[in-house]
């Protein structure tokens, strides 16, 4: 992409999105131009009959995302960084509360916000060269496009705080034993890696895949019996769907499921 294009590119394949922050010159800084057109293109994607899965990347080769582009906040004055902030807040909530499947495709360096546009995703396959870090603490800033919250329920409270107020860094090894990373593949594989995750995904009924992740997401933070709660409303609510009758009967006649297009 040259430097005067759109900072966001979207190509739709074999029912996945894949979404690629386009700002290689800067390693894919998030200015509030790339939040405002991340935003843009990942909000329509949950009506999109085409689509059933999303990959999230980034584009050349050295970052997946390094965060805030901290040349332009630099001559923002304190109204500009709140104003920048609701930018940034509906970019991170559009990728957090998607309602399909996300996959984040990390290589290189994912910091700061990047860390957190990974940790917005569903499941997060990484290269072996990747690193991920939080270092805001070291420039006066706290976390705050979902790290100290995603990250303390993804690898639990002490382990966040670790990463949290020291700001370190951490390589793709570590991130998958604490749990940051699910997944780590030599960098070559790692786009056919996190595409063949998603298409896996997206194979599966896109009514019961919905619906389970809701329950995962609304349920992990209640008590275990308002839990099981949600659990039996999307349970029901599958039942009731045209893919529980298709996948019944393409089980029944051995035969691969023909999915329903969403009504």
């Amino acid at each position: 992409m040259s430097p005067s294009g759109p900072p966001v590119r979207v190509e739709v394949a074999d029912g996945v999105a894949t979404v690629t922050l386009d700002r290689p010159e800067a390693l894919n800084a998030i200015s509030t131009e790339l939040a405002v057109a991340l935003a843009a293109t990942v909000e329509p994607l949950a009506v999109d009959p085409a689509v059933r899965a999303m990959v999230l990347t980034g584009a050349g080769e050295r970052a997946f995302c390094v965060g805030a582009d901290l040349k332009q906040r630099a001559g923002l004055d304190d109204h500009g960084w709140f104003v920048q902030r609701e930018a940034f807040r509906r970019a991170f909530t559009a990728v957090r509360r998607c309602p399909l499947p996300t996959v984040a495709a990390v290589f290189g360096f994912a910091l700061g916000g990047g860390t957190e546009l990974a940790l917005s995703c569903d499941l997060v396959v990484a290269a072996d060269d990747a690193v991920f870090g939080l270092p805001e603490v070291r420039l006066g800033l706290v976390p705050a496009g979902g790290g100290t919250q995603l990250l303390a329920r993804r690898v639990g409270r002490s382990t966040a705080k670790d990463l949290v107020l020291t700001g370190r860094q951490v390589d793709a090894a570590e991130a998958l034993r604490l749990g940051l990373a699910d997944r780590v593949v030599p960098g070559p594989e790692l786009p056919a890696a996190a595409r063949a995750l998603a298409v896996e995904i997206a194979g599966n009924s896109p009514v019961a895949v919905r619906l389970a992740k809701w329950a995962l997401d609304l349920g992990a933070d209640l008590a275990l019996e308002a839990g099981m709660d949600v659990e039996d409303q999307a349970w029901r609510r599958a039942i009731l769907s045209d893919d529980r009758r298709e996948g019944v009967a393409a089980w029944s006649e051995k035969r691969p499921p023909r999915w329903p297009a969403p009504g």
